[in-house]
């Protein structure tokens, strides 16, 4: 029993030993990382009010907010190990060494983070902008670090790692695009009355942009007609909506003004036969 109590009576007067050595340090320790953190959060506010005068923007503005609020409490948490005596060098090697492994292990999510940093900060396209690059086309809603998600007319959504996207032939639209639409008129038929028409219904339309203006004319002499081209600008949004209204404006107007769109023909004329 008396053993039992000496050993009772070790392990208190070391447990109270280390506390006394070791807990205003650690309560210090634990004051510097609250207080790294109050700072960092602090600092990232005030740095985004700048980077907001400084129009960049939003996912850049999230990423250098985030990694100032990172090296900020890093810091921060460095002071705190300091203060509780732990020795940083082993540390660090010991990091550096998980961090090579690590890095090898993750070497596609990795790929997508540079290629993300590469895309925010060259901006070759914005959200809101209308891209096709590879068998992919869309309007730009999300840019992350990991990836870029497009938005269809469809509803439907692709997300695309930003490594498939570094790199590649890159064809950006912006936030107007340009319809091709093409109609056949008769020979005969009066082409600068067809022309006529066609820039009424193109400044009728709401959906068509008049900055910059509509080109259309005549595109080509057919076998069976001749073409016309109509090629105005549009908002991304509008650009189904609005080639189905053109459409449809086009053929009644030219129905309304008896100009025959042709239909493809062929003539064959026999000149003898073989007996």
């Amino acid at each position: 029993m008396d053993e039992s109590f000496q050993s009772l009576d070790h392990v208190r007067a070391s447990a109270l030993d280390m506390a006394v050595r070791f807990g205003p340090k650690l309560v210090v320790a634990i004051f510097i990382l609250v207080l790294g953190h109050l700072f960092g959060g602090w600092a990232g506010r005030v740095l985004d009010r700048l980077l907001v005068r400084l129009n960049l923007e939003a996912p850049v503005r999230a990423l250098l907010v985030r990694v100032a609020r990172i090296l900020l409490f890093g810091l921060f948490a460095i002071m705190a190990l300091q203060n509780l005596g732990i020795e940083l060098l082993p540390l660090l090697a010991g990091l550096g060494v998980a961090g090579a492994g690590v890095a090898l292990a993750m070497q596609g999510i990795l790929g997508n983070v540079a290629a993300g940093l590469t895309i925010i900060f060259t901006r070759p396209f914005h959200v809101g902008d209308y891209i096709s690059i590879g068998h992919e086309e869309g309007e730009i809603l999300e840019i992350s670090v990991f990836s870029t998600t497009l938005g269809h007319s469809d509803r439907s959504m692709v997300v695309i790692p930003n490594r498939k996207i570094v790199g590649e032939i890159l064809h950006n639209y912006g936030r107007t695009r340009q319809l091709n639409l093409a109609v056949d008129v008769a020979y005969d038929t009066d082409v600068t009355a067809a022309l006529g028409l066609v820039q009424d219904i193109l400044s009728a339309n709401p959906r068509v942009l008049q900055d910059p203006a509509p080109v259309f004319g005549i595109s080509r002499l057919a076998d069976s007609g001749v073409t016309l081209s109509v090629s105005p600008w549009v908002k991304v949004q509008d650009y189904g909506a609005a080639s189905a209204e053109l459409n449809r404006a086009i053929l009644e107007r030219f129905r309304a003004g008896n100009i025959v769109i042709p239909f493809p023909q062929r003539e064959v004329r026999m000149l003898g036969t073989e007996s």
